[in-house]
């Protein structure tokens, strides 16, 4: 035997892949150790049978057919089927093949690809699960922002009841005429929220030029009981940037959250201070909100903040959701959003916005 045929005999023989030579007849003619190793079969019991019999029953029809196709001379490449072992097990092969027509020889060789298509396999599931996840969670929202608007609306309906003629006391009137715009504000937000997911249940959400000031008002007004009890500040200076190409609920989502979280986890004793201002440059519109609250300890809390679920203060009312909420639709958006803390020296997010 000759270097060159040795060298060739420990390459066939060493090779991790399957390497074989068929004939035209579907009987296997020389097959490397790793085809006996994987299917659990010895080298005897391989060539006895024809190669269809350990080929998965599901995939033998398929594999016939393109075996076929292989004599009339049409190499294959990457043709995947599935193989049962001796154990009664099922590995994935991927195979690339040559037909010899004058030796009525097919030369193949075979990768195990059982690993990637079982990954592949659990991606589609894990999608397959996101993906009706989320259109119960949409149904979810859609039902309980359209079925919320009816004890609004009863609501509205009992201010109608009342005769303001007969009350005298100027803080019962200004307190009713608060209760009143307060409710407004719910029912508009609430009808904004229905047609925004009815819209999003057929389509994306538009994206539109958004005024920062005016979204920023809607806001405000809509908390102005709570900024006015917990006597918070808010300094906005929109003048380097007044517009955004977003979407406007977003917006005022965004600003809400960030803005009533500011709110709740203010430091004790401490007035809430925010502060919010626009700028722009290189393509990009930034919104910056920072405050002086308790602020996070970002080495402990990393990439968690915008999590789903994610509690970081002791507050009995806190969902764990606001920020996962600002997080999803600024990057939804086409969007990012950034955050830098420090404990009880309060927080700057960063939002960026292309244009």
């Amino acid at each position: 035997m000759s270097t060159a045929d040795f060298d060739y005999v420990r390459f066939f023989e060493l090779s991790p892949d399957l390497l074989c030579i068929a004939g035209f007849d579907g009987y296997f003619k020389k097959i490397n150790p790793a085809v006996s190793n994987l299917l659990g079969y010895t080298m005897e019991e391989l060539y006895a049978s024809p190669i269809n019999s350990f080929v998965h029953p599901d995939d033998q029809k398929l594999t016939s057919e393109v075996r076929e196709q292989l004599k009339k001379a049409k190499p294959l490449n990457h043709f995947e089927n599935r193989y049962v072992t001796k154990s009664g097990g099922i590995v994935w092969l991927s195979w690339t093949s040559l037909p010899v027509d004058s030796d009525r020889l097919i030369f193949a060789i075979a990768k195990d690809v059982t690993h990637k298509v079982r990954l592949e396999e659990e991606r589609n599931l894990l999608l397959a699960n996101l993906t009706t996840l989320n259109q119960e969670l949409k149904q979810l929202n859609y039902t309980t922002s359209h079925d919320l608007r009816s004890p609004v609306n009863n609501l509205l309906s009992l201010f109608k009841l009342i005769d303001i003629s007969k009350i005298t006391d100027q803080k019962t009137l200004q307190l009713i005429n608060f209760l009143k715009q307060t409710g407004e504000k719910l029912r508009q937000t609430l009808n904004t929220y229905v047609d925004l997911l009815t819209e999003k249940h057929s389509s994306q959400a538009i994206v539109e030029e958004v005024i920062l000031s005016r979204s920023l008002n809607t806001v405000q007004d809509s908390i102005s009981s709570l900024i006015k009890t917990s006597k918070a500040s808010i300094h906005a200076d929109f003048s380097r940037a007044g517009i955004v190409m977003f979407n406007s609920a977003y917006l005022e989502s965004v600003f809400l959250n960030l803005i009533t979280n500011a709110i709740k986890y203010a430091q004790p004793n401490s007035t809430p201070c925010i502060a919010i201002h626009s700028e722009k440059g290189n393509g990009v519109t930034q919104l910056t909100i920072s405050d002086n609250g308790q602020g996070f300890d970002m080495e402990k809390v990393q990439d968690k903040v915008f999590g789903l679920h994610q509690h970081f203060h002791n507050y009995s009312d806190s969902k764990g959701v606001g920020l996962y909420l600002v997080h999803q639709k600024v990057t939804s958006m086409g969007g990012n959003i950034h955050l830098e803390s420090k404990v009880n020296e309060g927080s700057t997010f960063t939002i960026s916005f292309p244009d």
